[in-house]
């Protein structure tokens, strides 16, 4: 390696490095107040919330990287060029373009390592994220209950006075509403103490009430005995109550509104649950067509026997009645019978299409999220790639360092980078467009602007040509000029 190439890299990872760390430890920051509601007033200590933000940041880093090589490298370059570093290598025979080789290369191994990133820590921080948000109840029994309000755990409502003690596992004045097997609330527990103990079971969470009674109300099949509102009401000193957590936990935290695991899988891995997913999706579809022509036709066969029933009906009618208005009304009736019964069954499938179409709905954009996320695997690199020509060139162009224009330049250009990505993932969620084109759409339209703006860097042309567009504005003003003044002139030739 040169000295050049030497000089250019320190100073490029010298800045790179230290805008990385500070814009991480902004959005760790911008993290912590989006979980603030979470954590605050809830006994977490201070170990669990920095695993928790640990376990977080790796999904910073798709976020954090591109923005950070774009600034780095407009700071890098900008100070080049402000500093005439670069005219001093233009007169040893150094061009832009051989300036830009070694950090080129660099950004290529970059790229290279952010899918390495992207394909095996994230997954991994995603899984110790999502499992440490999902059992956070069970780490903290206390955190499954706040005072003052009634709390959904599992099929029961608790609510209790005041917590403290060590965790806050003991409770005070406990109130809890359980469900019976009918699906009714009809078991009240009250007691003055409570104590939170860890079950043997993972999923179960272990109340041990004291001084206190359970009512419950009887319920019977016999209206007369309903009428005597029969209960029960046990007094206790002790009483165990081992509550079911499964459901309270089993919540995709990290997903608005389907249940997933697409983030927590590498590209073989999301490979595999596409095919499948595609193969069951294709099977379902096909089934239900299979069953619907059946239903289709089989209510056909019913509209046909009952037309043929009203045929052989009127027959009868004809041959023993003589009176019209007999006849007439039968055949009236049984036509309402049979339009009415078809109306129905069309409003049926027409229920069972909807329903069904939305489940498909759901199946497909699961599809299209697990694809996605394979995509933006490979994106990264060429994000990562590209962003840095973008960011060098434009630095070389503004001959600009420092944080003030190259900062200004570098959200705009990320911003407007980012919400493309954004806009094509979204629409590939939703089939609206494929989702190998929503997940490269950024990349394909960074991709030419990289190259425009480094042809002109290297040509030492700014960002645009105000010389093509002055040329042009004193072209039309002198066309207006000119036809304005052949106007007058004709308008003064013609006066009385």
């Amino acid at each position: 390696m040169k000295i050049i190439d030497r000089y250019i890299l320190t100073t490029y990872l010298t800045r790179l490095a230290s805008v990385f760390f500070i814009l991480m430890f902004i959005f760790i920051i911008q993290t912590f107040w989006l979980f603030i509601d979470e954590f605050a007033g809830k006994g977490l200590d201070a170990e669990i919330i920095f695993k928790f933000l640990t376990y977080y940041s790796p999904k910073l880093y798709p976020l954090v990287m591109p923005l950070s090589v774009l600034l780095a490298s407009i700071m890098t370059y900008g100070t080049f060029a402000e500093n005439y570093e670069f005219a001093a290598m233009k007169s040893t025979g150094i061009s832009l373009q051989r300036a830009l080789l070694g950090l080129t290369i660099f950004h290529f191994f970059l790229g290279v390592g952010s899918y390495y990133f992207s394909n095996n820590v994230i997954p991994y921080g995603e899984f110790k994220y999502y499992n440490l948000r999902r059992n956070l109840a069970k780490l903290k029994p206390a955190l499954a209950i706040t005072e003052g309000i009634f709390n959904e755990i599992g099929e029961m409502n608790i609510k209790v006075t005041r917590k403290y003690g060590e965790n806050n596992r003991f409770l005070e004045d406990v109130i809890i509403h359980e469900k019976s097997p009918d699906n009714q609330n009809r078991i009240v527990i009250k007691a003055k103490r409570g104590e939170l103990k860890s079950a043997s079971i993972d999923q179960e969470l272990q109340l041990v009430l004291f001084d206190g009674n359970r009512y419950e109300e009887v319920y019977t099949k016999k209206v007369q005995e309903r009428k005597r509102i029969q209960h029960a009401k046990v007094a206790f000193k002790e009483y165990v109550l081992n509550i079911d957590l499964s459901q309270f936990n089993n919540v995709d935290l990290g997903e608005e509104k389907y249940t997933s695991t697409f983030r927590m899988q590498k590209a073989d891995e999301l490979t595999y649950s596409i095919d499948s997913l595609e193969i069951k999706f294709k099977n379902e579809q096909k089934t239900y067509g299979e069953n619907f022509v059946s239903t289709s036709i089989s209510n056909n066969i019913n509209y046909n026997e009952a037309e043929k029933d009203i045929t052989t009906t009127d027959s009868v009618f004809q041959l023993y009645s003589n009176p019209l208005k007999i006849i007439g009304d039968s055949i009236y009736n049984r036509h309402s019978d049979v339009l009415r019964g078809a109306k129905n069954s069309i409003k049926s499938l027409q229920r069972n299409l909807t329903s069904k179409k939305k489940i498909f709905f759901i199946n497909q954009k699961r599809i299209n999220l697990h694809k996605n996320s394979l995509h933006e695997k490979y994106t990264l690199g060429f994000s990562v790639f590209f962003l840095f020509l973008v960011g060098a060139s434009l630095g070389a162009i503004i001959r600009k360092g420092g944080l003030g224009l190259p900062m200004v330049l570098a959200i705009l250009i990320f911003l407007t980078y980012y919400y493309i990505g954004l806009f094509g993932r979204n629409a590939a969620e939703d089939s609206s467009i494929s989702p190998f084109v929503g997940s490269w759409l950024s990349v394909f339209i960074i991709a030419p602007f990289a190259i425009y703006l480094t042809r002109r860097a290297s040509t030492d042309k700014g960002l645009i040509e105000y010389d093509f567009l002055i040329v042009s504005f004193k072209s039309m003003f002198s066309s207006i000029k000119n036809t304005i003044l052949a106007w007058i002139n004709t308008l003064w030739k013609r006066r009385p």
